[in-house]
């Protein structure tokens, strides 16, 4: 594809995704207003792939040679056709019966859109970063894509519950006795199979990937392991019967996280920042861990101390002043706190660096007391090796207008 086609064909394709949502919007807003009328189920949510086509519109004008650019935006006018057929049925079955065409017929389309979506977004998965397999042993896993996309789209075309229920009480008008237990059995065992080969692909880049490509794999690591705490929070909601205030902050996390992972793929791709994620990790250990230990201090305290109070005076309400103390607590142990725990990942978890600062560090002290020019060189020299790592290092010098050059193997 030439440069000048490929931002034309990528931003045209994000303008129709962004007009598929809006006028999806448009016919919610409009349902709400008929009581008979239901709201397509995952709307909300399907809005954010606008975030998607622009991620996959920024890649494919600027990388057009990779196809992952490419799939998030075919992904992204998937899932704004799928929402705007799901919501436009809901409205010419329900809102207003027989005001607008093809309601039944959107319907139907609606019923087979999602296996169409989980194949573009695994296909892009498994192409991450390259926009190529990650070898010709994985072509196989292509041809399963394939099958189960064909077995998913026939299966769910026929079923009765149109998109898995979503509709509410839409049913498939071309459903047939016996396929909605063959999509069930498609549906909840092949699709999550897919994903399980996708996250495979990428473990099997990680672990044989180098310089670059590592650095882009951790993107898209950091973003999912910020996915699966959304995952983790939306279960506990759901099993535990969580408040009110607990599910809308787990659904929003795990929203913002879900679009957190097409941005890492942005960023990874366009190299933008690209070695910053090894400082990002390291922040968000250090915060984290330091946010949940105070915490558990914090709780911890104050139930102790509501306990011992509950005990000697018979009170269940402790005293303002106690609180407040225990505030100042937090205050003052936050600072060190987060140094020991700096101290410790740093150790841990990013040991080559840590051990680098400290010899630079070190290096930095000797460097004001040392007068005799052999003995800098070969301190310079000695510290380039074991910080950086060459494998081969220089060093020139220019005395009283000549050159000197020290030349030693890395």
């Amino acid at each position: 594809m030439s440069t000048r086609a490929a931002p034309w064909i990528a931003w045209s394709l994000w303008t129709i995704t962004l007009a598929l949502t809006a006028l999806s919007a448009l016919l919610v807003v409009l349902s709400l207003s008929h009581p008979n009328a239901t709201v397509f189920e995952w709307w909300f949510g399907n809005t954010l792939v606008v975030i998607d086509a622009t991620v996959g519109a920024i890649v494919a004008s600027r990388r057009p040679e990779n196809a992952v650019g490419w799939l998030l935006c075919l992904s992204g006018v998937a899932v704004g056709a799928s929402t705007f057929v799901s919501q436009y049925a809901i409205y010419a079955l329900l809102a207003r019966p027989d005001t607008l065409p093809a309601g039944e017929a959107a319907a139907w389309i609606a019923s087979w859109s999602l296996p169409f979506i989980i194949g573009l977004q695994v296909s892009y998965l498994i192409l991450f970063p390259t926009g190529r397999l990650p070898s010709r042993r994985w072509r196989p896993a292509v041809w399963l894509i394939v099958v189960v996309l064909v077995a998913g789209t026939i299966t769910s075309a026929f079923a009765s519950d149109a998109y898995m229920g979503s509709l509410g009480p839409i049913r498939n008008p071309l459903a047939i006795d016996g396929f909605s237990e063959v999509n069930k059995a498609v549906s909840f065992t092949m699709f999550p199979l897919l994903y399980v080969i996708a996250a495979a692909s990428l473990f099997v880049r990680l672990r044989y990937a180098r310089g670059v490509e590592r650095q882009q794999l951790k993107w898209l690591a950091y973003a999912a392991a910020g996915f699966a705490v959304g995952v983790i929070l939306v279960v506990l909601s759901e099993t535990m019967g969580a408040p009110a205030w607990f599910d809308r902050t787990a659904n929003a996390f795990f929203l913002v996280t879900s679009e957190g992972i097409i941005v890492a793929i942005g960023v990874a791709i366009l190299r933008y920042r690209l070695y910053d994620i090894d400082r990002l990790i390291n922040r968000t250990l250090v915060y984290g861990t330091l946010t949940a230990t105070l915490a558990l201090v914090y709780f911890g305290g104050v139930t102790a101390t509501q306990a011992l109070f509950r005990t000697l005076t018979g009170q269940e309400r402790l005293p303002q002043l106690v609180v407040v103390a225990s505030t100042l607590v937090i205050a003052a142990l936050f600072t060190p706190l987060r140094r020991r725990i700096q101290s410790f990942i740093d150790r841990r978890f990013f040991r080559s660096k840590y051990d680098a600062a400290k010899t630079l560090a070190v290096f930095s002290l000797r460097l004001r007391e040392e007068t005799d020019l052999d003995s800098l060189v070969d301190e310079v020299l000695g510290v380039v090796r074991e910080t950086m790592q060459p494998e081969h290092a220089s060093l020139w010098l220019r005395p009283h207008g000549a050159n000197a050059k020290e030349d030693v193997p890395g």
